[in-house]
């Protein structure tokens, strides 16, 4: 695997010693074509483009890695439904500095440029704890954006296949965004759906050029929103007479997050969360500084409310936290915000005027798994999620991504809501070992 530490000199203010990547179908540049700020919208149709049109390289300097996490919002600009996430958002989720799994992963970034103008994004990534993880040479691709076109989106996924290639990777899976834990999957419905923190959008021409490449679908991510209406209390998801601490329950607790020892309580459920889905689809392991991190991202909008921990006879057993939906507060908003704009986002947080949220983490610890119990506790958590409705201003929770192989969690969600609002799907592909 290579050295991580390199991964972190992707943006510098003068070019690294890599070679640039030139796609099969790609011809190389001879010199650095100038970023354009404005970008083509994407077309109705997919027109036919030479694929020496397009040139792909790797973002080498912070001037790129600024247009690079810029780069949706231009491309999607006058697509309906899309909604750009803040910039400081994205900022947390690509930049070398703030995101921690550069502290375990080797990644390249990579733009694709049509005539001077960027006109798609990829980033392809060895993360050490995966392979550890899964003891098999998968590589990710993702932050994947593009204008609908086979010859662009052909180009970056050479490129992110090229690379990872020369890493020694049998397999690529995507996309991926940079890891597990970050955003998962490729749009495939839900364009028009209201916006989510940590959900991708994605054009719906995409997904059939994708496939067009050889993907095929690994598995898809499905996600349920709930309208938390007054009739949901009528719809019982836990037997009316089982109750935390009463009866058959009376050794079950529960718990609320307190902000006075959130880092300690966030070991917990880092803890809980990899005991619970360890050996799952995809999953890696998340990482104490992982934690951290996101942590210190969440503080700002967590509340007790937040976070439900259950505990059996005096030990944590499941586990569930929900984030409001940023994109509530933006929706008048660029995604740089100006000085009277950030005003506006304070007043808002500060108040939290918030209409919905997402569960980002839900689980069970593999002591009550298989049991009675174990069963029941996925219900609790969701129901005591539901249950603090009173206390939050949301109309809606998204639960999601369950991944379409859960059964289980399935049968469970579909009681509540019978259909999914979105799916994300990942794709895989074996790496092409031939030389080129």
């Amino acid at each position: 695997m290579p050295d991580a530490a390199d991964s972190r000199q992707i943006v510098t203010d003068s070019p690294v010693a890599d070679r640039v990547v030139t796609p099969r179908s790609v011809t190389r540049p001879q010199k650095a074509e100038q970023a354009s700020m404005n970008p083509a919208s994407p077309p109705a149709s997919d027109p036919v483009h030479p694929a020496s049109d397009i040139t792909v390289r790797p973002v080498i300097s912070r001037k790129e890695l600024k247009l690079f996490i810029r780069l949706p919002r231009l491309l999607y600009k006058e697509c309906a439904g899309y909604m750009p996430p803040l910039d400081m958002e994205q900022n947390d989720l690509l930049d070398p500095k703030r995101n921690r799994i550069f502290r375990h992963a080797s990644v390249r970034y990579f733009m694709a440029w049509r005539n001077g103008v960027a006109v798609g994004r990829i980033s392809a990534v060895v993360d050490g704890k995966a392979l550890e993880a899964w003891d098999e040479k998968i590589g990710w691709f993702g932050a994947f954006d593009a204008l609908p076109e086979k010859s662009i989106v052909k180009a970056l996924l050479d490129a992110a296949e090229l690379w990872l290639r020369d890493q020694g990777m049998a397999r690529m899976r995507g996309p991926v965004t940079l890891g597990y834990h970050g955003e998962s999957g490729l749009m495939i419905e839900g364009q028009t759906e209201a916006p989510m923190i940590g959900t991708p959008w994605h054009p719906p021409e995409l997904h059939s050029l994708i496939e067009a490449h050889g993907f095929e679908t690994g598995r898809d991510l499905l996600t349920f929103k709930l309208d938390l209406t007054d009739d949901l209390d009528d719809r019982h998801i836990v037997p009316g007479a089982l109750k935390p601490g009463q009866g058959k329950l009376g050794d079950v607790t529960v718990s609320h997050l307190s902000k006075k020892q959130i880092t300690a309580q966030g070991e917990v459920l880092r803890s809980l969360y990899n005991d619970a889905w360890a050996g799952t689809y995809n999953f890696v392991p998340l990482q104490s500084y992982e934690m951290t991190g996101l942590i210190e991202q969440l503080k700002l909008v967590l509340r007790p409310e937040h976070y439900v921990q259950i505990d059996h006879a005096g030990e944590p057993a499941a586990m569930a936290l929900m984030v409001p939906n940023i994109f509530d507060i933006v929706r008048d908003i660029d995604g740089a915000p100006s000085p009277l704009d950030w005003a506006k986002l304070g007043v808002r947080l500060l108040s939290h005027r918030f209409e919905s949220a997402r569960v980002i983490l839900l689980g069970v610890s593999h002591k009550v798994r298989g049991t009675v119990l174990g069963a029941l506790m996925p219900s609790l958590a969701i129901d005591e999620l539901i249950r603090r409705r009173a206390t939050l201003p949301y109309k809606s929770v998204e639960l999601g991504w369950i991944l379409d192989t859960n059964t289980p969690m399935l049968n469970l969600v579909k009681r509540l809501v019978p259909e999914p609002n979105k799916i994300h799907r990942i794709y895989e592909k074996e790496i092409d070992q031939t030389t080129h």
